[in-house]
């Protein structure tokens, strides 16, 4: 193991980390602004505003000042943005404390996914879908102690400054471990501001089809156990832990795949594996299998976006930041889009035939995969 890998898997791990940091405490913000669940859709809608915005322009900076610097301003601009809402008055300061939240995590997340790629190349070999792993890891990780810190009674001040803090410093001391951007392509003066490019289309539609289906097992998972299948509540939660943990399983399983079997060949299968296993639990109407579907959607799944990412950052003529930015915009658009999408579906028909439609995607990953193979080829 490198002394670059080790330190940009730990940077992963602290990305998921604010991210899970701040999850685990909404109710506790909403609770101290007295926000109801309108203005709490309302208020995260910032990190979407944010890191949607921020995605165009990164890329430009990426390739100015190299994927280490941006990671590191990012990442602490991530350690400032954390705190913001333990201190937020109100529903619109809110708001805008997560609109730089979104900004931040959102452009950390594509300069980090760049440094990667820069490990990737110097080595010769695939380490994207373990570096989401550690990103998965930390998810968990900020999680539970986010759990456990509410169960002591910390506030939540006190959460958010101990985890920006101890994160800033792992961020000082791993950016020097980072590898500067040696690609000739990185250097080529790019525009502030860049729609994705047309040749990454077709990655980017694979992404959005795989982040609906992501999104849609963290949304409606439990919902479909608990109302579909008359599950209790308690049980319903399991439909998310076990998609969670083999999506972990996959990511730290899939850069072997991909050095053995290729990235277009592994984005093919997987995307097969999730249609197959969902269409399957949707089918059979049942408790056991239901949870074998949404396992075999994160194990699917679980390859799908690392992989993608990694691809568009090996194209020949688009900077490594930009073409990461580029599939990052159109895979987030697929978070935005499918809970609404899939709520009207449901609303209308039946969660179960909006969770068909996730089928159509997932299947939709195998018809797009040529894609990968046409940007690395």
């Amino acid at each position: 193991m490198s002394r670059a890998y080790l330190a940009i898997s730990s940077i992963f791990f602290v990305n998921g980390v604010f991210l899970a940091s701040w999850v685990s405490r909404i109710p506790t913000v909403a609770q101290h602004l007295d926000l109801n669940n309108a203005q709490v859709g309302l208020a995260l809608l910032g990190v979407a505003v944010g890191s949607l915005s921020a995605f165009p322009l990164v890329g430009n900076f990426i390739s100015r000042f190299g994927s280490a610097r941006v990671t590191l301003v990012c990442g602490l601009a991530c350690c400032l943005a954390l705190v913001l809402p333990a201190w937020v008055p109100s529903l619109l300061t809110l708001f805008l404390a997560l609109i730089l939240f979104g900004a931040s995590i959102g452009s950390m997340d594509v300069a980090m996914n760049a440094q990667g790629i820069e490990i990737e190349r110097l080595e010769k070999r695939t380490i994207m879908n373990s570096l989401h792993g550690f990103f998965s890891l930390g998810g968990f990780a900020g999680a539970a102690l986010g759990g456990l810190i509410v169960s002591w009674g910390t506030g939540l001040a006190t959460h958010f400054l101990a985890v920006a803090l101890i994160s800033a410093a792992l961020l000082f001391f791993m950016h020097r471990l980072l590898l500067p951007d040696t690609s000739s392509k990185e250097k080529e003066k790019a525009p502030v501001f860049m729609l994705p490019p047309r040749a990454l289309w077709g990655l980017g539609a694979i992404a959005f089809c795989s982040s609906i289906g992501e999104g849609s097992m963290a949304d409606w998972s439990a919902l479909y156990l608990n109302k579909s299948l008359g599950t209790t509540v308690s049980v319903a939660a399991t439909g998310y832990a076990v998609f969670s943990l083999a999506m972990l399983a996959g990511r730290f399983s899939g850069d072997h795949l991909v050095a053995r079997f290729g990235t277009a060949n592994v984005v093919r299968t997987g995307g097969a594996i999730a249609a197959l296993g969902l269409a399957l639990g949707l089918l059979f109407h049942t408790l056991s299998t239901g949870l074998i579907g949404f396992g075999m959607v994160g194990l699917g799944l679980s390859v799908v976006v690392p992989s993608v990412f990694s691809a568009a950052g090996k194209h020949p003529t688009i900077p490594s930041g930009t073409a990461i930015a580029a599939a990052a915009t159109m895979g987030y658009s697929g978070f935005l889009a499918g809970p609404p999408v899939l709520g009207w579906i449901a609303e209308l028909s039946s969660l179960r035939l909006a969770l068909v439609v996730v089928v159509i995607l997932c299947a939709m990953i195998v018809l797009l995969s040529p894609a990968v193979k046409r940007v690395t080829a």
